[in-house]
């Protein structure tokens, strides 16, 4: 989907959001969380290059979507550390796609589908590395991303975050693994306990 089709579905992008994620049962809070997520997908919508994957049966099952991260290496100002080497090189080299969310219907069978919706993603953007950033305190979601395979490779200060965010790759294919294969213990090392 292009930046219309998804301002077109907004809506219904929404009720997925609220779907997707464990809430308080007080429907303020839902109506906050609701809102906070279209303002940032409508921020994410305006960015150049975005673009989004659904997966829908009867009904919006999932979606998944992000844009480019730009060759410049802003994306990871604020990074704890050194930034590894080679995500720096796919980085410049354009080959970085940030999924900014990836929402899935709570349900036993659709289990599979937020992998398929970020691979789909990625490949349909041509990237060799998914980037994401998840609050710290977000144990559910990390848990998760991590059994897809993303690796953490650190955290980011952001200004609109009171907290570091950790930041997330998510390599694609063979080739872009290998390069990045010394990560996965280095993150594991760095993840606080």
């Amino acid at each position: 989907m292009n930046r219309w089709q998804a301002q077109g579905v907004s809506g219904g992008l929404a009720d997925l959001y609220v779907a997707s994620h464990e809430t308080s049962p007080r429907e303020t809070y839902r109506a906050a969380g609701r809102q906070d997520f279209l303002n940032r997908l409508t921020g994410d919508i305006r960015r150049p290059g975005f673009a989004m994957v659904i997966a829908e049966t009867d009904h919006l099952v999932g979606c998944a979507f992000g844009f480019p991260v730009r060759g410049d290496g802003l994306w990871w100002l604020g990074f704890d550390g050194a930034l590894p080497h080679s995500i720096e090189q796919l980085t410049e080299s354009g080959g970085v796609f940030e999924i900014t969310d990836i929402l899935v219907r709570p349900h036993p069978q659709d289990q599979d589908v937020a992998r398929r919706l970020q691979k789909r993603l990625l490949t349909d953007h041509q990237a060799s590395l998914g980037a994401t950033l998840v609050d710290r305190a977000d144990r559910p979601t990390l848990t998760a991303l991590r059994s897809w395979g993303w690796l953490d490779v650190g955290e980011i200060w952001r200004p609109i975050s009171a907290t570091p965010l950790r930041a997330l790759v998510l390599p694609v294919g063979e080739r872009t693994a290998a390069r990045l294969e010394g990560l996965a213990h280095d993150a594991w090392t760095r993840w606080p306990g």
